[in-house]
């Protein structure tokens, strides 16, 4: 809450911050991060007549997308965002690390735009919801456009004293958050060495820049963007949740498991988004490795009758016997 000036009633802390000075910033990180390796991708190809596409920059491509999507999965969702697991303080601060070089902002902005969607989802407030542009094909379309790229050049701002009070009061990874630039540079500078070092060539330094980097970030950003759009309007829902959340299982791999959006929007607080063992959930694996390893705890996986009593096919049999 904060005081009145007059000393009257105390005011409602704002959850949202709008001001010309953020508006900027989040242009500036737009360019940055979703338009240029847009354009570095096109590089990329481009480059191809110079240097040929090899087993090194796919190395780098499939391990820094790899290490970067666990970062964001596991750390950023699944550890920060929804708590639904502890990690020793290490494992904590490499995950938002790896996490930082995937592009996508800082951990504490991140956090508290997701618990933002997670609130108001498919809602008036959502950040990127492809549900409120209007009806037909042409709202269709225009959500579409707006939750998977358009929506993060201009938003409000979540207050992150209001929706991430847990990190800010944690000064590791407030200072992990702060050096978010550095870290994308990082995320940015080792393809660029390793792809140098192995060719003994710039060409080959440049091709590292651009596989594991730049189509790095642009692959990535674009496999969590659909779940933001895509499954907020396609798939399977087999379980009861209040926004439209769908599951899309083939993408399951690719998306390191949180292709499983229905699912995990019905059972926020697992670290599991597939839920069964056969539903395949490589963020869940790693989670399940680090507990392995005496370096995760706490897995608040739902029971079976938990999972049971939200499937929208026993509501639906409840209403039939009802009836």
């Amino acid at each position: 809450m904060i005081s009145d000036p007059n000393g009257d009633l105390p005011e409602p802390r704002r959850k949202t911050i709008s001001s010309p000075y953020i508006h900027r910033l989040q242009r500036r990180h737009f360019l940055l991060f979703d338009v240029l390796p847009i354009l570095g991708t096109v590089g990329a190809f481009a480059f191809l007549a110079v240097h040929p596409f090899g087993i090194t920059e796919f190395v780098l491509l499939f391990s820094m997308w790899l290490v970067t999507g666990l970062g964001v999965t596991v750390g950023y969702h699944r550890l920060f965002t929804h708590r639904t697991f502890k990690a020793v303080p290490w494992v904590a601060g490499l995950l938002a690390i790896l996490g930082s070089m995937a592009g996508q902002g800082g951990v504490v902005s991140w956090v508290a735009l997701h618990r933002r969607h997670h609130e108001y989802s498919d809602r008036e407030g959502d950040p990127h919801s492809p549900n409120l542009a209007g009806g037909g094909f042409l709202g269709a379309v225009r959500g579409l456009a707006h939750s998977h790229f358009l929506w993060m050049r201009r938003h409000e701002y979540p207050n992150v004293v209001h929706y991430a009070p847990d990190l800010i009061k944690d000064r590791d990874l407030v200072r992990i958050a702060r050096l978010y630039y550095y870290w994308v540079a990082l995320g940015l500078l080792i393809p660029t060495v390793i792809g140098g070092l192995v060719s003994l060539s710039w060409t080959g330094a440049v091709s590292g820049l651009l596989w594991g980097g730049l189509v790095r970030i642009f692959v990535l950003e674009h496999i969590v963007w659909a779940i933001n759009s895509f499954l907020h309007m396609f798939g399977t829902r087999p379980y009861e949740s209040r926004e439209n959340s769908h599951n899309g299982g083939i993408f399951a791999l690719a998306t390191l498991g949180e292709s499983w959006h229905n699912n995990h929007h019905a059972f926020p607080e697992s670290p599991s988004f597939g839920l069964n063992w056969y539903r395949l959930d490589p963020g869940f694996w790693l989670i399940e490795l680090l507990a392995v390893c005496g370096l995760a705890r706490d897995l608040k996986v739902p029971s079976a009758d938990r999972i049971a009593a939200k499937r929208i096919s026993a509501h639906t049999d409840q209403a039939s016997h009802a009836a």
